[in-house]
């Protein structure tokens, strides 16, 4: 019996439609996956060794998260702290799978193996397909091409980073919190985002001399999250007109 198919094909989807999803795909893929170069320093550089980063982005796969554990560690925190931290970033990934689940209809093996495709960018190009056969081969293009290219990247990253010693030497320690902004300054899309953003990072900078290391970190996130799961939080400013 011939195994069946991840994506499967949609007479209605004309070959010219699944060739644009499968170009815009791969360009997310291409784009994203580079970044795991950023990584796989910033993670050597806060003492983490190469197999190790290689270990993070095969079994995590999220970056938000890895990069808020290599920052913790790199901080001084301790492990349950830098673990949890990470845990906390990654709830977001449960939320996008209760919304791709409806959406992709899988079942079986194929919803446990494109559980650890749930990111970000697979979450986008699915959710932004009119239909659920070009939503399928969007998030398997996307998430595929993205956590083949991220390890191979994220290798690449950690090996040069290794190999250039001491990381203070070349202020490379400073690299984990500068690569976390850049991911995460692109998503404070409105005037909401932005207001808690900075909320919480007022809240971390006033625990930093308060708390251990990592401590501050989870504290902000969790408040975004107490924030963000509150049934009256809306990001979007409102419209004119719009009763609130």
């Amino acid at each position: 019996m011939a195994p069946v198919p991840l994506v499967e094909s949609d007479a209605a989807t004309p070959p010219a439609g699944r060739r644009r999803v499968i170009a815009d795909s791969l360009g997310v893929g291409l784009a994203t996956g580079a970044y795991g170069v950023s990584f796989g320093a910033v993670a050597t550089a806060s003492g983490l060794g190469v197999a190790q980063a290689c270990v993070l982005s095969l079994l995590m796969f999220t970056g938000a998260s890895q990069f808020a554990l290599v920052g913790v560690l790199a901080g001084g925190g301790s492990v349950p702290a830098a673990t949890g931290t990470a845990l906390l970033l990654g709830v977001r990934n449960s939320l996008y799978g209760l919304r791709l689940a409806s959406l992709l209809g899988w079942r079986g093996w194929r919803r446990l193996g494109a559980a650890h495709l749930v990111i970000d960018e697979s979450t986008a190009m699915a959710t932004a397909q009119p239909d659920r056969a070009r939503a399928r081969l969007a998030f398997v293009v996307t998430g595929g091409s993205v956590f083949v290219l991220w390890n191979l990247s994220t290798l690449l990253g950690a090996v040069a980073g290794s190999a250039l010693g001491d990381p203070r030497t070349l202020g490379l320690d400073a690299a984990v919190g500068a690569a976390f902004l850049a991911l995460l300054w692109p998503r404070l899309t409105t005037g909401g985002l932005r207001a808690l953003a900075l909320v919480a990072a007022v809240l971390a900078l006033a625990l930093v001399p308060l708390t251990p290391a990592g401590v501050p970190v989870l504290a902000a996130g969790g408040l975004a999250l107490l924030v963000g799961l509150h049934p009256r939080w809306d990001p979007a400013p409102p419209q004119p007109g719009t009763p609130r």
